[in-house]
């Protein structure tokens, strides 16, 4: 059982994380007691934990994501987002921009208003089913037909280091993401599961989404996701480069180049800091 670990905890729109810097505790923690501490309930609450920073030689500083499943993420926008806020507090970075190596790639973050504010350069997004991954011929994933539980919806699949399905509606709900999201998630042909967006174009410089996280469930506000759905509308040609993505947590500005490059800010804010005691442990989820 690891000993008393401090904790630092952001939201980003509404979508929380956990910052444990894996310096400060000397037990690696377990899948069981990530869970825990994500845990609403039984633990502090969060939509995922960022571990950091690790060691990272050659690119700045390393970032493990993991999920309140316990599985790891390949890459987070709000993530990364709320982790370059923790290293501007924290000292780690005196100044900007600042990389950042995740298991979906390597970002660069800009720190701005004191860290209240956060750029993102997140990559490129790619449509090619090998690269999500999809199962099937290798093609662009583009307005193909998805059956789930008797209801048919056309989607894009895309990658930024994670995998994402966007489904473009008229009108988008809470409620068929929690219904419908779960059931994507898992669907085979997604090997490595997928994170879901419901997309409803307003016009040519905003959309909205209602989102389901791999992982996490539903949640208020998604980085990457907003990175995804932007570019399938920016692929599908209903919207122009520059886009505002609504969600029920906020909103994030996605700047994308012809060739698919994202450039996502958004907003942190810093909402505790404290230590976990170890007798959180002794309860099993």
């Amino acid at each position: 059982m690891p000993s008393s670990i401090p904790f630092y905890k952001y939201h980003a729109l509404g979508n929380d994380y956990i910052v444990l810097n894996p310096n400060e505790f000397e037990t690696a923690l377990t899948e069981s007691q990530i869970q825990t501490i994500c845990h609403r309930h039984f633990g502090i609450g969060s939509d995922g934990i960022l571990l950091g920073p690790m060691d990272a030689p050659d690119h700045g500083f390393a970032l493990r994501i993991f999920n309140p499943d316990g599985s790891e993420a390949e890459k987070s926008g709000n993530g990364l987002r709320i982790f370059a806020r923790y290293l501007w507090d924290k000292g780690f970075i005196q100044h900007d921009p600042v990389q950042i190596q995740t298991a979906g790639g390597l970002v660069t973050a800009q720190i701005r208003k004191e860290g209240k504010i956060v750029s993102v350069q997140m990559g490129k997004v790619s449509f090619c089913s090998r690269h999500i991954p999809l199962k099937g011929p290798d093609r662009e994933v583009i307005n193909e037909s998805i059956a789930i539980d008797g209801h048919e919806f056309i989607f894009c699949a895309a990658t930024i280091g994670n995998p994402h399905c966007v489904i473009l509606k008229q009108e988008i709900s809470a409620e068929e993401a929690r219904k419908f999201g779960p059931l994507i998630e898992t669907d085979p042909r997604f090997p490595n599961r997928t994170n879901v967006q419901f997309m409803k174009i307003r016009d040519r410089t905003k959309i909205q989404l209602e989102i389901w996280e791999r992982g996490a469930g539903y949640t208020l506000a998604s980085g990457s996701s907003s990175c995804a759905a932007a570019a399938v509308a920016f692929k599908l040609g209903l919207c122009d480069a520059k886009i505002t993505v609504h969600m029920p947590g906020g909103q994030i500005n996605i700047e994308l180049s012809n060739d698919f490059e994202i450039l996502m800010t958004g907003p942190v804010t810093k909402v505790a800091g404290g230590v976990i005691d170890p007798e959180m442990f002794e309860h099993t989820i």
